[in-house]
């Protein structure tokens, strides 16, 4: 099967390896799309370093059932699946009470956070196991299938952990990809006023295109008096989706007394300073999220199988995967939004 292999950072090389044979409890799974993250692009760059090699990255996919081992006995050859990239052991502590994010012994997918890496999406087979497997509901394509991972990690932060409200005043300041996303599930959830914050004019467009009602440039306006001529009360909740320390700032400059804040998009340790007093009596509640769970790809898949929202919508390229390296260069377009590699 054709693979992509990153032997080292900036090199990335097309392999012909066998494809997998399931063991007992593999699934054998023929890739048909798999979008690519930022952390897949930081790792072929070397912006990540956290990266052992050889390594095949790619962990938002979804595809068809080739194979599977013994003991399998909920999936068969031919279904269409969604594959989560979390797997986890469903004993530890974590895991029983439901983190299964938190898993002690969790392992990814071509992805980024455990110790233990396993091959991605970005081949034409990837092994995988049952409990990583979301049948894919008829009505939903496979690009919008393999988007399920991110939209998951945006009804978890903004529905389940920010608890976001029917009329709620929303910012999302970033809407890139999962900004976009963040913003869509906000919308489909009855946000009042829905504000994207976003240097770029591409991508403040894509915003006005699925909801936002007010777009801001931080570059070219002061952003938080731009946002309280707009909401004069202040925002009931600011998604911070774009990675920047700067982002983060914004984002506690906007809060007013009760405002929830979602650390979302920064990922790099970088520090940010919080007036005690402040926090006490503000009582602004500061949430995160990170990652995905069965609850939150569920209902993800129940998003989209509603038609409520539709990620689909922020693909804006298409490679095959003979063509990754094409691919990776224009997740270096500022004119891009979520790019799709098709085995």
């Amino acid at each position: 099967m054709l693979v992509a292999v990153l032997h080292d950072f900036n090199q990335l090389e097309l392999c012909d390896i066998p494809v997998p044979e399931p063991g007992t409890g593999d699934i054998v799974v023929k890739i048909v799309s798999c979008g690519i993250c930022a952390t897949d692009y930081k790792a072929v760059k070397g912006i990540r370093r956290n990266v052992d090699f050889p390594y095949i990255a790619g962990h938002e996919a979804s595809g068809i059932v080739a194979a599977v081992g013994a003991g399998v006995e909920h999936w068969h050859e031919g279904d269409e699946v969604i594959i989560s990239p979390s797997g986890f052991c469903g004993v530890c502590h974590h895991c029983r009470v439901g983190n299964t994010h938190y898993c002690e012994n969790a392992f990814t997918m071509g992805g980024d956070g455990p110790r233990r890496i396993l091959p991605g999406a970005f081949a034409e087979y990837m092994l995988t196991r049952g409990e990583c497997l979301y049948h894919k509901p008829p009505g939903v394509s496979f690009d919008a299938g393999a988007l399920t991972e991110p939209l998951s990690g945006a009804w978890k932060g903004v529905i389940h952990y920010s608890e976001m409200k029917l009329g709620d005043d929303v910012v999302i300041i970033g809407v890139g990809g999962i900004g976009l996303l963040c913003m869509m599930v906000a919308r489909a959830a009855g946000a009042g006023r829905l504000i994207a914050i976003d240097p770029s004019a591409y991508a403040r467009g894509n915003a006005l295109e699925l909801g936002a009602t007010n777009v801001v440039d931080p570059s070219a306006e002061d952003a938080k008096q731009r946002v309280y001529e707009i909401m004069p009360n202040g925002p009931d909740l600011v998604v911070e989706a774009a990675g920047p320390i700067a982002a983060v700032e914004l984002m506690l400059s906007l809060r007013r007394r009760g405002t929830k804040w979602n650390v979302f998009g920064i990922t790099t340790h970088e520090k940010f300073e919080l007036d005690g007093g402040e926090a006490h009596f503000m009582e602004a509640r500061m949430d995160a999220s990170f990652g995905t769970n069965p609850l939150a790809m569920q209902n993800a898949i129940r998003l989209m199988e509603r038609g409520l929202v539709n990620p689909e919508r922020i693909v804006s390229h298409h490679f095959p995967l003979s063509k990754i390296h094409a691919a990776m260069e224009a997740m270096a377009s500022p004119e891009r939004n979520k790019v799709m590699v098709h085995p």
